[in-house]
C-alpha cells in the first residue's frame, strides 16, 4: 500500500510525520490538514514539487517519504456569496434545480458508510437538535487537546451547516475520520483495504452518548412530557439528548385479584427501545403486529 510520511509547512507552523496514502483521493489528506489547522479543504492550496494537489486525483505528482509540502490558506470564515441575478428553471443545472425545489442534501457513500449517513440524516430531521448544535461553540483545532465528545459534536455542527447550504451530495469525510478516531471498530477494513459494513444502531448509540455530554437542554415555553396518569412531569433533563430522545419507563406487576392495582418493580431510562420481533409477531396473518401483542400471554 503506497503510504508515505511527509511534512507540511503552513505559515510559521510545521507539521512533521503526517501519513499520506495515495490510494485515497487527495481530499482525504486535505481533511487531515483541516483537523490540524482549521482551514477548510476547499480553501487549501497544497503545493509540491511538480504541481498543486487537486481534490480527486494525484495526477503526475510523485510523493516521497520525508518530503515537505507547502500549504496556503486562511482559517477565517468564508465571505458571503454576492447576490446573483434570477435564473429561470429551464436554464438551471440539476444542482440549482434541486436547491430551488428545496430538496434535502445527500451524503456521499465513502465505502460502506451508509450506516453513518443514515444516522446523520435521521438526526438532521430533528429541528431542536439542529438549533442546539448551531449554538455549540467548540472548535475543530489541533492547537488544544480535544476529547471525542468535543470534536464529534463540532463535526456534526459543521456538517449540518454545510448541508444547509446545498442540495447536492457532499462527502462527510471529516465526521467519518473523527468517528474512526473515537470508535476504532468503525474503521475496520477488509482484506482488500475497503471499510467493512457496520451496524447503524451501534453508530446511533455511540453518537447519542457523545452528544449527551456536550448539548445542554432547551428551555421550552410549554411542557412536553406527561406521566402515565396524564400529569405533567417535572423532572428536569440534564442534556438535550435525554430531553428529546430519552425514554423513561416503569416496570409493574399487576395483581390477579385486583387488576386496578399494580406493584412497582422499578424504573429506568434508555435511549434505544429494542424490539426483537419474533415469527410470532411478524406473521402476515391475524391482523398485524398490534393484534399479536394483544394475543401475547401475560
Amino acid at each position: 500500500m503506497p503510504v508515505f510520511t511527509v511534512n507540511v509547512k503552513w505559515g510559521k507552523e510545521k507539521f512533521d510525520g503526517l501519513e499520506l496514502n495515495t490510494d485515497d483521493p487527495p481530499v482525504v489528506f486535505k481533511a487531515q490538514l483541516f483537523a490540524l489547522t482549521g482551514v477548510q479543504p476547499e480553501r487549501q492550496k497544497v503545493m509540491i514539487k511538480g504541481g498543486t494537489l487537486k481534490d480527486d486525483e494525484w495526477g503526475c505528482i510523485k510523493i516521497k517519504s520525508g518530503m515537505t509540502l507547502l500549504m496556503m490558506g486562511s482559517a477565517e470564515a468564508l465571505p458571503e456569496e454576492p447576490l446573483v441575478r434570477p435564473t429561470f428553471m429551464e436554464d438551471m443545472t440539476e444542482e440549482q434545480l434541486a436547491s430551488a425545489m428545496d430538496l434535502p442534501c445527500g451524503l456521499t457513500n465513502l465505502g460502506n458508510t451508509c450506516y453513518m449517513n443514515a444516522t446523520v440524516q435521521c438526526l438532521r430531521s430533528v429541528p431542536e437538535l439542529r438549533d442546539t448544535l448551531k449554538k455549540y461553540k467548540g472548535a475543530l483545532r489541533a492547537s488544544a487537546p480535544m476529547t471525542p465528545p468535543q470534536y464529534i459534536t463540532a463535526a456534526f455542527r459543521d456538517l449540518f451547516e454545510s448541508m444547509d447550504k446545498t442540495s447536492s451530495s457532499i462527502p462527510p469525510i471529516i465526521l467519518l475520520q473523527f468517528l474512526h478516531m473515537a470508535f476504532p471498530q468503525f474503521a475496520e477494513k477488509g482484506e482488500q483495504g475497503q471499510y467493512l459494513q457496520q451496524d447503524a444502531n451501534e453508530c446511533w448509540i455511540q453518537i447519542m452518548r457523545v452528544l449527551q455530554q456536550k448539548l445542554d437542554p432547551m428551555e421550552l415555553d410549554t411542557p412536553m412530557e406527561t406521566n402515565s396518569e396524564g400529569a405533567t412531569a417535572s423532572i428536569p433533563k440534564k442534556n438535550l439528548i435525554d430531553q428529546f430522545f430519552g425514554i423513561e419507563y416503569e416496570t409493574t406487576y399487576p395483581f390477579l385479584k385486583n387488576k386496578s392495582r399494580a406493584k412497582l418493580l422499578g424504573c429506568g431510562k434508555i435511549l434505544v427501545l429494542l424490539c426483537n420481533c419474533s415469527e410470532f409477531l411478524c406473521s402476515s396473518t391475524g391482523g398485524g403486529i398490534l393484534s399479536k401483542f394483544s394475543q401475547a400471554p401475560g
